[in-house]
């Protein structure tokens, strides 16, 4: 299976006063659809999967949303199996966990330049350089 597109189609992200108390920070993701089409350049067949990832602050301190859709270009085999799981609206685990990398690759970039924009605290931690320790 390979991934053979990427396209963003709604970012959100919104902050509201300031909370007090201790924050909790949660991410998510969603898939919306599954379907399969045609492709142009091949008598191939793709997948567009129709995704919804989220950041959510809480209490109630800010919520980001970005949706988007990932096309994949599987075999017939891997098809079948995508659109039978699809049906139970469940993916299966060798599935979903490199399609999910993927778009947490891709989303989590963007949501860390607008957590930035907007001055909160980012979802993931960045790496920091310790003083080296003498001894």
């Amino acid at each position: 299976m390979q991934i053979i597109g990427f396209s963003l189609n709604k970012i959100s992200i919104e902050r509201k006063e300031k909370q007090e108390g201790k924050l909790e920070i949660k991410q998510n993701i969603n898939i919306d659809n599954i379907s399969k089409d045609k492709i142009n350049l091949s008598e191939g067949e793709i997948i567009k999967i129709d995704f919804t990832f989220n950041v959510d602050y809480n209490p109630a301190l800010a919520k980001l949303e970005i949706k988007g859709q990932t096309v994949l270009l599987p075999n017939k085999e891997e098809i079948k199996d995508i659109l039978k799981d699809w049906k139970k609206k469940q993916v299966s685990e060798k599935f979903r966990v490199p399609l999910f990398n993927f778009i947490m690759s891709k989303c989590n970039i963007k949501a860390l330049e607008l957590e930035d924009e907007l001055n909160l605290p980012l979802h993931l931690p960045m790496p920091r350089l310790s003083p080296k320790k003498e001894g």
